[in-house]
């Protein structure tokens, strides 16, 4: 017997501008009876020492491997849907950086895919981050726990 393939929705974008997560949300599911569960991660530039943080992004190379690992995320998970926005540019404190919404029947696929998915853009994707201080800018590094998370993703 043939099955049809199934569409999801998938949308990336890498922007300048800021985003609405309530006007993604309803985007992501307006008209769907078969969602379950909808988990958004939504990434805020922090305040305290940090007065901006810019984000560079290599334009067409970003967008693949954004997407290369949303497929990775609906092999993995019975999604039914999912959103990534990430910010690019000079930042302030209190400012969205980034947005990834997941969909499906049952939360738990629903969070392991939004978390796997911060996970790999949090370590891996192509952007570069500087963080200005009052004395000094500097480009930010990842953390041990950041790749720490990556690693259990590879052992599943």
């Amino acid at each position: 017997m043939y099955t049809m393939p199934v569409t999801i929705p998938i949308t990336i974008r890498l922007q300048q501008d800021d985003f609405d997560v309530s006007h993604e949300i309803r985007a992501l599911t307006h008209g769907r009876i078969d969602i379950g569960a909808v988990v958004s991660f939504s990434g805020i530039c922090r305040g305290g020492a940090i007065i901006a943080l810019t984000l560079e992004h290599y334009p067409g190379m970003a967008d693949a491997e954004i997407r290369r690992h949303v497929d990775q995320a609906i092999a993995r998970w019975p999604l039914t849907g999912v959103t990534v926005i990430h910010r690019y540019g000079r930042l302030a404190p209190g400012d969205n950086i980034v947005l990834v919404l997941t969909t499906s029947a049952h939360r738990q696929a629903a969070f392991q895919g939004a978390e796997f998915l911060m996970d790999y853009l949090k370590v891996n994707a192509p952007f570069w981050k500087s963080e200005q201080r009052p004395q000094q800018t500097s480009w930010v590094d990842t953390h041990h726990r950041d790749d720490d998370a990556i690693a259990r993703w590879n052992a599943r």
